[in-house]
């Protein structure tokens, strides 16, 4: 059963940064999708980034972004720490949410939370204005 476990939020003013990062242990796909999700109160969960992870060297690591975070947001992976992170710069107001990393050892849609297995507690980020 693969855990994760994310850090890194907190309260930021409108234009300022901060890096989530997310460990994860007992999971170690031949493939499979890592993503940032995020929840605001009222509203479904929706996907920020995704890194599709590339299978014995072929293909590079795919990246993927909601249009409203892209060139805002960059997620990478460290495959030798099990961590993910996505860095987030010249944050907004409605960036305010819980987020969430994920993951699945299945490759589909990267946006969609019924793609993934795996869930993390969430840590919530605040932007105020």
């Amino acid at each position: 059963q693969a855990q994760l476990a994310e850090s890194g939020g907190g309260s930021v003013q409108a234009g300022g940064s901060l890096r989530l990062s997310c460990v994860v242990s007992n999971f170690s796909p031949r493939g499979g999708l890592m993503a940032w999700f995020r929840q605001a109160p009222g509203t479904h969960r929706t996907g920020v980034a995704a890194v599709y992870i590339a299978i014995n060297g072929e293909n590079e690591n795919t990246y993927y972004y909601r249009d409203s975070v892209r060139h805002r947001f960059t997620i990478s992976r460290d495959s030798s720490k099990n961590t993910i992170y996505l860095q987030m710069d010249q944050l907004k107001p409605e960036d305010t949410a819980m987020y969430f990393c994920a993951a699945t050892a299945e490759v589909s849609t990267w946006s969609s939370p019924g793609t993934y297995t795996y869930w993390g507690q969430g840590t919530q980020v605040t932007v105020s204005s």
